[in-house]
């Protein structure tokens, strides 16, 4: 029987976070969240259970409010790593999820190296 693509994105997005878990060695998660209209991005303290900065593309001082592209992607994880910055965090462990890593979620992931945020 064929999985359906929901299924397919399920269990590789399980798949991708107990991996990390095995090597994430107390450091922060940074989860991307990507929808048909926008795109987001956590870091996450797994221990505590505490959001330590988050950014999305709905933030209207981004300017960038409904759209989802690689441009928007770029200034997202650029706002992320700013504000990992303000929150103490030099380094995170990458939770893609279940999306793939090209396009949207590529230009999210550069975009933080860039910004100073070692994933």
């Amino acid at each position: 029987m064929a999985n359906s693509k929901r299924d397919l994105f399920l269990k590789r997005r399980l798949r991708v976070r107990n991996k990390l878990r095995k090597v994430n060695a107390g450091r922060p998660r940074l989860s991307v969240h990507r929808s048909n209209k926008n795109i987001s991005v956590q870091l996450i303290d797994d221990v505590n259970g505490v959001t330590l900065a988050s950014a999305s593309s709905l933030e209207k001082d981004l300017g960038i409010v409904g759209k989802n592209n690689v441009e928007a992607a770029t200034k997202v994880g650029a706002a992320i790593a700013e504000r990992a910055k303000a929150a103490g965090v030099s380094e995170a462990y990458f939770d893609r999820g279940g999306f793939l890593f090209h396009g949207k979620v590529k230009a999210l992931a550069d975009a933080a190296r860039e910004g100073g945020l070692k994933i």
